[in-house]
């Protein structure tokens, strides 16, 4: 549900600067139903990839091989990323708060950390610089904290007025897809907002699962579950994905 979730919000013609696993998954299931035109960007060089197979990583050669043109990665943050060529930018992360900050440094005091976690990558110029930002986690107590360890990428900081007093181009997550349901922030005070359910999803579920009082709209709707065609082309992604994965092994 995440996934199709996540492909849905790709209109056609998009530029998405796209990561490995899920956002790639929901890039390439778009492109294979509604979205033909989508133009995936990945951070290792590759613009217009059409990959037939789920990549195992940026440095995939099927990425390459597909792509409309490889440039440098420097290129890809300097021209297209951070000068906001970017429409459509997908971040995960360990821990997000109200304001759509995300953590993926650290669990715990940064100098005597429980878990080290993989660190920013190129996430909080993906979080500064694209028109719009889509997170992809899955909600739980764990994830969903009411305060970050680490602010590793901005998502309105603080509060309204945060990303502009920085200075940042983007426009921040506009939205947050779970396990459960779909968040959006809320446009005066840029808290997330409950909008959608997932299929079987009740309410209170959501809010035992969130570490703050979590805010719902006035019309709380349900996703539309996934429709055949959705289900055939991420099962034939998936199987090519499994396929891959056995071959490179």
């Amino acid at each position: 549900m995440m996934t199709v979730a996540a492909a849905r919000a790709l209109a056609d013609g998009t530029v998405c600067f796209v990561g490995i696993g899920a956002p790639s998954l929901a890039a390439n299931l778009a492109r294979r139903t509604h979205a033909p035109d989508l133009v995936l960007v990945y951070e290792s060089g590759t613009i217009g990839a059409k990959p037939s197979v789920p990549p195992l990583s940026i440095g995939d050669g099927e990425l390459a091989e597909t792509a409309d043109t490889v440039v440098s990665v420097p290129e890809i943050f300097t021209y297209w990323l951070q000068a906001g060529r970017i429409d459509v930018g997908f971040l995960g992360a360990a821990q997000i708060d109200r304001f759509a900050n995300l953590n993926s440094t650290v669990i715990g005091p940064y100098d005597r950390p429980q878990v080290r976690l993989p660190g920013a990558g190129g996430a909080p110029e993906i979080a500064a610089a694209c028109r719009s930002v889509i997170v992809l986690i899955r909600q739980n107590l764990r994830t969903f904290v009411d305060r970050l360890d680490f602010r590793t990428s901005v998502g309105f900081g603080d509060g309204p007025g945060h990303r502009e007093r920085l200075g940042l181009r983007g426009g921040g997550p506009q939205l947050v897809i779970t396990d459960l349901g779909i968040l959006r922030p809320d446009p005066a005070t840029c808290e997330l907002v409950l909008c959608q359910l997932h299929p079987g999803v009740q309410l209170d579920e959501v809010r035992a699962r969130t570490g703050w009082d979590l805010a719902v709209a006035d019309e709380l709707t349900v996703s539309e579950p996934p429709s055949d065609a959705e289900l055939a082309a991420l099962r034939a992604l998936q199987r090519r994905e499994a396929k891959g994965s056995l071959t490179s092994d």
